[in-house]
C-alpha cells in the first residue's frame, strides 16, 4: 500500500494563494518517494486577489478550493470532507494564501484566526501522531492552530516573523533556505524555503528534503 500524504492548497498564486513553485515542487518529491496525493484546499473565497502582473489588489471574488484545483489539475477535495484517518501524513506549501486564507496571520499577526477546518485537520493529525510539513510562511498559521502543542519550527531568519511564532506559543529555530527543522515531539518537519530563496533550485532541495523526511516518519 502506498502511503497516502495530504497536500493542502490556498489557492493559485505567490501573492493570494499557494506559492506555486513550493507546491508543484511538494507534489514532484512526493511523486518521487512514491506516495499517493491527496490535495485538498478549504471552500472559501479568497481574501484578496492580486494581479500577478502588477501586484495590485483587483476587485472580483476567486474561491480557494477553484482556485488550487488548478494546480491539482482537478483531482482535489473539500478540505471539510477529509479526516486524519484518510492520510499517514499532510504537507502545507506556502504562499500568501497559506497565511491570508487557511489564517489571517499575514493581516492579523498573533491574534490570526485559523479556518477552522485546518485547525481541525492539524490537530487531528497531531494528535494522531501523524507527520505534517510546512513550507515557507505555512508554520506560522500551523504554530498557531496548534499553539497548546508549543510546536517548533523554521521560516528562515525572519526577526519578526520568528518573534510572532514564539508569541504564539511556538519556538523558532533559524535555518537556511537548504535546511530542515524536525519537531521529533510533534512529529513536524519546517522549510524556509521563498521565505529566504532566491530561486527555485535553491527552494527545491530544502522542500525535498522536507518531503522525505515527512514520508520517513509515516508508521
Amino acid at each position: 500500500m502506498s502511503k497516502k500524504v495530504g497536500v493542502m492548497l490556498s489557492g493559485c498564486g505567490v501573492f493570494d494563494g499557494s506559492e506555486i513553485h513550493e507546491a508543484v515542487l511538494t507534489l514532484l518529491a512526493l511523486d518521487k518517494a512514491g506516495a499517493e496525493i491527496v490535495c485538498m484546499a478549504p471552500d472559501m473565497d479568497q481574501v484578496h486577489v492580486i494581479n500577478h502582473l502588477t501586484q495590485e489588489q483587483v476587485k472580483e471574488k476567486r474561491n480557494v478550493l477553484v482556485e488550487s484545483a488548478r494546480i491539482a489539475r482537478g483531482k482535489i477535495k473539500n478540505l471539510k470532507d477529509v479526516k486524519a484517518s484518510d492520510l499517514d501524513a499532510l504537507i502545507m506549501p506556502g504562499g500568501t494564501g497559506a497565511a491570508k486564507n487557511l489564517s489571517t496571520f499575514a493581516i492579523q499577526g498573533t491574534d490570526a484566526q485559523v479556518n477552522p477546518e485546518v485547525k481541525r485537520l492539524l490537530n487531528e493529525m497531531v494528535s494522531a501522531g501523524k507527520p505534517v510539513g510546512a513550507i515557507c510562511i505555512a508554520p506560522a498559521t500551523l504554530t498557531k492552530a496548534l499553539s497548546d502543542k508549543k510546536p517548533q519550527v523554521t521560516i528562515g531568519n525572519d526577526l519578526n516573523t520568528a518573534q510572532a511564532i514564539e508569541k504564539m506559543g511556538g519556538g523558532h529555530k533559524n535555518c537556511t533556505v537548504d535546511m530542515i527543522h524536525v519537531d521529533e515531539n510533534n512529529k513536524i518537519v519546517t522549510t524556509p524555503a521563498y521565505m529566504l530563496g532566491p530561486g527555485i533550485k535553491d527552494i527545491a532541495v530544502g522542500i525535498e528534503k522536507l518531503v522525505n523526511k515527512v514520508v520517513s516518519m509515516i508508521k
